[in-house]
């Protein structure tokens, strides 16, 4: 929600490992992705197969090429049987050494994290993650690209949501809205029953952080069916306003806050568990789904993970958390109403 917000790009610093799916859990009649099956949008919510009102609640990776050691088959399974989380947010970096630079490379390293969502039974956010330049139009072309991939190859699951702009800024509605019917049609033409979310302006936060609001969304939305926009928000700066413009906005659109911190908008600094919890309550009461950033051990404020943790290969339990990831996976681990 601010230019800094995730644009902090760490020097990798390890090879990709081979990527595999482990089996499914034991439990797999009641995995988030069993019960609830292909999600939709229905009037301002998501909903299940059968047209129930759901929350998803996960949490998104750091940027993937980064942080390879910290998506294995061990964290995954972390995830979905100790954290219980039904949503993995898949962070595709576009610039900053992401897409842009390896089309091919990232296109595989998404189907591959798909897969082993899919496989512990949670649904996987395929996030095209923009932030420098803020204008999605600049990747365009990229996205057709990218998009009409990963929809052809991952139409027949029922686990995957698109996110086709992380954090648009510095642009007005008019133009997201206009990158996002280029967009969506080319997601469609693959994958007609997948949900799309439309990033929104300032960062993702509906308008707010531009002095806006989401009446310009609500008077002027995307020109397509199935879809939700998306809403960030960093707990320690951004508080009353934005709780209140949430309020506001979901009574009209359906909501996706597909990236949150518990820190500043800088991603770092100290936990705000005061304003962390208001938001999660939030949410909850308006069944909005979300996920959390970040889970990587980058040495900072929103990181889930402890430094060194994803090279030492633990995942599950509170001692490779820090202060972050332990609220998170607190808040997590309740029971959905599914």
């Amino acid at each position: 929600m601010a230019p800094t917000t995730s644009s902090a790009a760490p020097k990798p610093t390890t090879a990709s490992p081979t990527v595999t799916a482990s089996p499914t859990p034991t439990k797999a009649g009641s995995t988030p992705l069993a019960l609830n099956g292909q999600v939709k949008v229905c009037g301002t919510n998501l909903c299940n197969e059968s047209g129930k009102k759901i929350q998803l609640r996960g949490v998104s990776s750091h940027g993937i090429h980064w942080f390879p050691s910290c998506y294995t088959g061990s964290a995954l399974d972390a995830l979905a049987t100790d954290w219980n989380a039904d949503l993995f947010r898949i962070a595709m970096y576009v610039q900053e050494g992401g897409y842009e630079s390896d089309p091919t490379g990232l296109t595989t390293k998404v189907n591959s994290l798909v897969d082993m969502a899919e496989a512990r039974g949670m649904y996987a956010l395929i996030d095209f993650h923009i932030l420098n330049p803020g204008d999605p139009s600049f990747n365009l072309t990229r996205a057709k690209e990218f998009f009409a991939k990963v929809a052809a190859r991952n139409a027949g699951k029922k686990n995957v949501i698109y996110e086709i702009a992380n954090e648009p800024n510095g642009v007005s509605w008019a133009t997201i809205k206009n990158y996002a019917e280029q967009v969506i049609p080319v997601i469609r033409a693959n994958d007609p029953d997948g949900v799309v979310v439309v990033g929104t302006r300032g960062w993702s936060s509906l308008g707010v952080s531009d002095g806006a609001s989401s009446a310009e969304i609500v008077s002027n939305p995307v020109n397509a069916s199935n879809i939700m926009y998306a809403f960030h928000f960093y707990a320690a700066s951004h508080q009353d306003n934005y709780r209140a413009e949430v309020t506001k906005a979901a009574a009209s659109l359906p909501l996706f806050v597909t990236e949150f911190g518990t820190v500043s908008a800088s991603g770092d600094g100290a936990v705000d568990t005061a304003s962390t919890n208001t938001w999660i309550d939030l949410l909850d009461k308006l069944k909005i789904s979300y996920a959390n950033w970040n889970f990587a051990d980058k040495s900072e404020g929103s990181s889930i993970l402890k430094p060194g943790a994803c090279s030492a290969g633990t995942f599950s339990g509170t001692g490779v958390l820090t202060e972050s990831g332990q609220l998170i996976r607190s808040r997590i681990r309740t029971a959905d109403d599914f």
